[in-house]
């Protein structure tokens, strides 16, 4: 990932640099959207054919295969969206992504990157050369599924509605009433950008299901987490495994059909995975995985903090 980094930085004009670098500690680090406007970075709509295959080689360094195949479709949907309507603007644009570097890759001191754009924002810290925090991470999709054109039938979040249906399917009756915390979907995902603090749990706990809806469970989490690099999306999963499988929660909001408005998520004190499809009749979804103890590097930043200050 470093190595990428440092590829592509020494592959910039002192210009394009100036709009791609920033100092660690910039507070456009933790600015993070995930609509489609401008902001701050080098987009890829600027760079040479080399420099936009260095740009997407550092993002890939990030996902896994699945995660990557899941952003390149999120982008090549800016062309569909830019068809069905009929924008002239330039709003729409698959190239509309950009590239940020914070700090200097591949040192000691804490460093991070951001590949950001309409529907997906991911941002990576890591410090001392150690595995990254990973979060927040941001995939969404318009349309959610495209009913006409040549790619008719295009799910590219397809799995991460399916398997939350599956799992609220397989619920008893009274096991619904725990889980179902609204009969009406909320009209965005509530981990957005803004909220800096943790959402209260809420839903049915796991040790409240039984074997198979355990393991149904954990593939709604996995499905979100491992769209990132997967060593270390597994070494996430070990962490909630740690914190406590008794601790999460999954909870469901709005109707439990396809084409009907919905909403779940799954969460401990620390990590929330949400879902929500609310937008553009329930074909518009939103997916997000945040850890309030790690977004940004936080808790590698503190302990970076303490040992710097144990060995002075």
């Amino acid at each position: 990932m470093a190595a990428a980094a440092i590829t592509l930085l020494g592959k910039l004009s002192p210009e394009q640099k100036a709009k791609a670098a920033f100092e660690f500690t910039s507070e456009e680090r933790k600015n993070w959207h995930f609509i489609p406007r401008e902001r701050k970075g080098l987009p890829l709509k600027e760079m040479s054919e080399e420099q936009r295959t260095l740009a997407l080689a550092l993002m890939q360094t990030g996902l896994s295969e699945d995660g990557y195949k899941k952003a390149r479709a999120i982008m090549s949907l800016e062309s569909v969206l830019r068809e069905m309507e009929k924008d002239t603007t330039g709003k729409r644009d698959p190239e509309k992504y950009f590239i940020s570097v914070f700090g200097t890759p591949g040192g000691k001191e804490p460093w991070g990157w951001r590949f950001e754009g309409h529907h997906i924002s991911l941002n990576y810290s890591s410090i001392d050369g150690g595995a990254p925090a990973m979060t927040p991470s941001f995939f969404g999709t318009n349309p959610g599924e495209v009913r006409e054109g040549e790619r008719k039938g295009l799910r590219v979040l397809g799995n991460e509605e399916d398997l939350g249906r599956v799992l609220i399917k397989s619920l008893t009756e009274e096991q619904r009433k725990i889980a179902v915390i609204n009969t009406t979907a909320p009209a965005e995902i509530l981990a957005e950008p803004k909220r800096p603090d943790p959402i209260k749990p809420e839903g049915i706990s796991w040790d409240k299901l039984n074997a198979e809806q355990q393991a149904q469970l954990a593939k709604v989490v996995k499905e979100q987490l491992f769209r990132c690099r997967p060593d270390v999306a597994a070494e996430e999963w070990t962490r909630i495994e740690k914190a406590g499988l008794p601790k999460v929660y999954f909870a469901w909001a709005g109707g439990f059909e396809r084409g009907e408005p919905h909403y779940y998520r799954v969460q401990n004190e620390t990590f929330i995975v949400e879902y929500d499809n609310t937008q553009g009749k329930a074909n518009h979804p939103h997916s997000v995985w945040r850890d309030w103890a790690r977004d940004f590097g936080g808790d590698l930043l503190k302990r970076h903090i303490e040992e710097s200050h144990k060995a002075k």
